[in-house]
């Protein structure tokens, strides 16, 4: 029926697109394809909100909506599809009430349920491309292998605090755990309750997953290479860091291991229950305190990167450490046969880099808390020499 409705555009659908249909690169033929598009979007919460909202406006013909959770009040702050009046619906229910009302034309597929890995493929299978908005590392993960195994795309995002990322995953081209082959340690990452989330910062990156959807839905990239980015909105700057496919990777490498979903609650670490909400972000497990990094830094092949930009490089530095950009770790200068470590403001940027260069065969190790613990550190273990003498 979506193919039926999208061959025969009509006057209302012209009046309706006109301002994106008049695009060089869309055209009438564009907007055909997206209406007769299917897209699932999982997790109707902060990221889902922003992306649905514009893929509906959109035309995209069929929205698919996972989620099992209700409406709070503590999610009102990011979670633009829901108000005060639809707390305690299912969100599913709450944001289909909401797409339906932005654009009547489409079509909204309610999935008031957790994806699992007992729903996953069968979910998958009916969609074109898959939008990630989950909240949890195993939600995470299962989307990964999911969309591997069904050779979809998605566009993938997660925030904290003022922070977000961006990644496009396409098949053949790398997947999730090519960037992380493993989650991190249980109570490693803080949720959103204990960090708190800016919620503006949902609109944006939840925003950009629409751009980057429509784009794949209308093959209009630029270039076929993967990109990470990384938004610090208290900077106002974007951050991009290529990426290729691993051809260890476990799950879409050339040898893969992983060849059917798991238990991802084990894979993570995590009890049988839910698993409690943990925005996607780099992992700690290769972080290093700063007393740590000091007794590094007696080793004098030591590479110390420090990934912030060249302005806050010189309001002061590590010794010996060289200003390096994330675009620079595409094609790094410096010996696989030496330890790296990796410095930034506050140690979120250098995880990302860390994870990058240890899944291109490099020892890296990420200082955590970055510049902004390294003070207040190499002043204590000052005090405590003189207390010693």
């Amino acid at each position: 029926m979506e193919n039926d409705r999208a061959s025969q555009l009509t006057g209302r659908d012209l009046a309706r697109y006109q301002r994106q249909i008049v695009l060089p690169q869309l055209g009438i033929n564009g907007q055909r394809r997206l209406m007769s598009s299917r897209v699932l979007v999982v997790g109707a919460g902060a990221l889902g909100s922003a992306a649905a909202a514009y893929l509906a406006a959109a035309g995209v013909g069929t929205l698919g909506l996972v989620d099992g959770d209700t409406v709070e009040l503590s999610n009102l702050h990011r979670q633009i599809l829901h108000d005060e009046a639809h707390i305690g619906w299912s969100k599913t229910q709450s944001a289909a009430h909401r797409l339906n009302v932005i654009n009547s034309d489409i079509r909204i597929q309610e999935h008031d349920e957790f994806l699992s890995s007992a729903n996953a493929l069968d979910l998958f299978a009916n969609y074109d491309l898959i939008v990630n908005g989950s909240d949890n590392f195993p939600a995470r993960y299962l989307v990964n292998d999911a969309a591997v195994f069904l050779k979809k795309p998605v566009v993938d995002a997660a925030i904290l605090r003022f922070e977000g990322q961006l990644a496009v995953f396409r098949p053949g081209l790398g997947c999730y755990r090519c960037l992380f082959p493993t989650p991190p340690s249980p109570g490693t990452v803080p949720d959103c309750a204990e960090a708190g989330i800016f919620g503006a910062v949902a609109g944006v990156l939840g925003s950009m997953q629409a751009v980057e959807a429509l784009k794949v839905l209308l093959n209009l990239e630029e270039s076929p290479s993967s990109a990470f980015l990384i938004y610090e909105a208290l900077a106002s700057r974007w951050h991009r860091m290529p990426f290729h496919r691993d051809p260890d990777c476990l799950v879409c490498g050339d040898t893969p291991r992983i060849t059917a979903l798991i238990d991802y609650q084990q894979f993570c670490g995590l009890g049988s229950d839910r698993t409690q909400a943990t925005p996607a972000a780099a992992s700690d497990a290769f972080s290093v305190t700063a007393e740590e990094a000091m007794r590094m830094m007696e080793d004098p092949h030591l590479t110390i990167l420090d990934i912030r930009d060249e302005a806050e490089f010189l309001k002061g530095h590590l010794p010996r450490a060289r200003q390096c950009s994330m675009e620079e770790l595409d094609a790094p200068t410096f010996s696989r046969d030496m330890p790296v470590l990796v410095v930034c403001a506050a140690g979120v940027r250098s995880a990302y880099a860390t994870q990058y260069l240890r899944s291109r065969g490099y020892e890296a190790w990420s200082l955590a808390g970055g510049m902004r613990t390294w003070g207040g550190a190499v002043s204590a273990v000052a005090i405590q020499e003189r207390t010693r003498r």
